[in-house]
């Protein structure tokens, strides 16, 4: 085993799976890697990837008074792609993340556009998950698995998101003055190389989580068998004011796929979370995620407990 049971840091819901094709209210071929946050009223939002029989993707909402059960899903699409406006979403919009932002009393919802160029990153502002200002694409392909932080760094805004280049898949963050225009590209946390579990191609998963002792969180990394790709996710703390410098990163993954519904569907062994919420105590974090793109479920850690794994577990960073 990775660890000894009592130090196993994610707890899966017994009654997962959250939500499946099965649930919704119009014909889907699947449902996964959902979006998530916490409404001013305390309703847990989910904002989906629904996969229709196609194969393009649309995004649609989810809300919960518990976060867990009794699901009460938008009666259509609540963000469908809109190819004639943006030719950026023509195979569709996928893989969302949220992040509120009080200097805007808005919701950022950050999503991957897939088109003949491939996928790109696209930004979208809405204050009800009704109405969305559309700001296009913000990240040309291929680039995917972004972010926005909840607040400006050094006074620009700041957006992590996973190029594809030569050398392999990586975590980068950029900034900017108005979230349309970026720069100051930077080098966030590498793929490692050869066997490890996170070699040649790693992603966020959930916006980081702000924490007095820096940026916690969680990523995905993909191992190649030769049985397919393998996706767990592992844990890093990155520096509150300089985002880009990594502290600590763990060198064992912590959370991969074991149950049915995340070991057998459309693509098989993925655990992929796209949200998460935090708990009234301050603690407990609810991940929302997609299992072998099929469904979605919900597993709940500790931020004091994985923070204590990585300063047992974790290093700065080392190259290979």
């Amino acid at each position: 085993m990775l660890y000894p049971d009592h130090e196993r840091l994610f707890h899966r819901y017994p009654g997962n799976p959250l939500l499946t094709a099965e649930d919704w209210p119009y014909s889907v071929n699947t449902v996964f890697n959902p979006a998530a946050t916490m409404l001013q009223d305390g309703t847990t939002l989910l904002l989906c990837r629904v996969e229709d029989h196609r194969g393009h993707s649309h995004l649609c909402a989810a809300r919960s008074a518990d976060g867990l059960t009794d699901w009460e899903i938008d009666p259509q699409p609540t963000l469908m792609p809109e190819p004639e406006k943006n030719p950026e979403d023509l195979w569709g919009i996928e893989d969302p993340r949220i992040t509120y932002v009080p200097e805007l009393e808005k919701y950022v919802v950050v999503f991957t556009s897939y088109s003949r160029g491939g996928p790109g990153v696209s930004l979208a502002l809405t204050a009800d998950f009704k109405t969305f200002e559309r700001c296009g694409v913000v990240m040309s392909p291929e680039d995917k698995d972004a972010a926005l932080l909840p607040h400006r760094i050094r006074g620009l805004w700041a957006l992590i998101h996973r190029p594809v280049g030569w050398l392999g898949a990586h975590m980068w963050i950029s900034f900017s003055p108005d979230l349309r225009n970026w720069g100051d590209h930077k080098l966030m946390l590498e793929a490692r190389m050869g066997a490890w579990w996170d070699a040649n191609k790693i992603g966020l998963c959930p916006p980081p989580i702000e924490t007095p002792r820096g940026w916690l969180t969680i990523y995905h990394g993909v191992r190649q068998t030769a049985a397919g790709a393998i996706y767990r996710l592992g844990l890093a703390l990155f520096d509150l004011e300089a985002p880009e410098i990594c502290l600590l990163r763990g060198d064992s993954w912590v959370f991969g796929p074991e149950e049915p519904y995340e070991r057998f569907g459309d693509v098989n062994n993925v655990i992929f979370p796209c949200g998460s919420t935090l708990g009234k105590d301050g603690d407990t974090l609810t991940i929302y995620y997609g299992g072998a793109d099929t469904c979605v479920a919900a597993a709940t850690a500790s931020i004091h407990e994985m923070l204590g794994w990585l300063d047992r577990n974790g290093r700065p960073p080392q190259a290979g």
